[in-house]
């Protein structure tokens, strides 16, 4: 049982370090588009809102 399992492993231990290498790498390069992407988009509502007043009731301060 175990021949039929160390047999295919052995061949394939070579051929698996490089793909899980690129998986990761995939894995990070995409987090970090993502992160990138979550960034920008807040800081473009944040810059396009309008300003909010300091107080709702009073609205906001008198220009001098």
């Amino acid at each position: 049982m175990l021949r039929k399992v160390v047999g295919p492993a052995i061949l394939l231990a070579p051929v698996a370090a490089p793909v899980l290498h690129g998986l990761t790498g995939i894995a990070v390069v995409g987090l970090g588009l993502f992160a990138a992407g979550k960034v920008v988009s807040k800081t473009v509502k944040a810059l396009s809102a309008p300003p909010k007043p300091l107080n709702p009731l009073e609205g906001p301060p008198p220009v001098k």
